[in-house]
């Protein structure tokens, strides 16, 4: 599996992902993103930003996900430079069952560590149990959970060893 950041150019192929993810969730009964979180003019904008990084075997792409050098939304108190932020991890149907969520978990962890940052964040919907129970087999602890709307949000962390440690 290769992972490279998302070329401007290739911000409908990140949405298109991200939207197979939100209607498979939506027709499970679980909504999570809203259209407008996945809407292709917010892609572009964090792709743009070289906010998203693509997942691919040969030339099929897998899955996304997006890392984020702060998020003051759902982590107003932890110092800025301390932290890589995983946003938008999202795996196309066709892809289930074959890890891609844990090598694009790595890849966002030795992102952090190049990057010099000593935890690596996330937050889910607080009942998301699978998902919960894959974060926590991959290392994440549990910060906290917190209330934003109708909404309670898990908070994970992840300390972040440097090499060779």
């Amino acid at each position: 599996m290769q992972i490279q950041q998302a070329l401007p150019e290739e911000a409908a192929t990140v949405a298109a992902v991200l939207n197979e993810a939100a209607q498979w969730i939506a027709a499970e009964g679980r909504p999570l993103w809203s259209a407008a979180d996945v809407a292709l003019e917010r892609i572009q904008r964090d792709t743009d930003a070289g906010g998203y990084f693509i997942a691919r075997r040969n030339s099929d792409v897998a899955g996304v996900v997006r890392l984020d050098l702060e998020d003051p939304y759902f982590w107003p108190e932890i110092e800025s430079g301390s932290s890589l932020y995983v946003h938008k991890l999202a795996v196309r149907r066709a892809w289930s069952g074959q890890g891609v969520p844990v090598q694009l978990l790595d890849f966002a962890l030795a992102r952090a560590r190049e990057l010099g940052r000593p935890f690596l964040r996330l937050d889910c919907v607080a009942d998301r149990a699978p998902l919960r129970a894959l974060y926590e087999r991959f290392g994440f602890s549990l910060h906290s959970v917190i209330h934003k709307g109708e909404r309670a949000f898990a908070r994970y962390e992840l300390a972040v060893k440097p090499l060779g440690n």
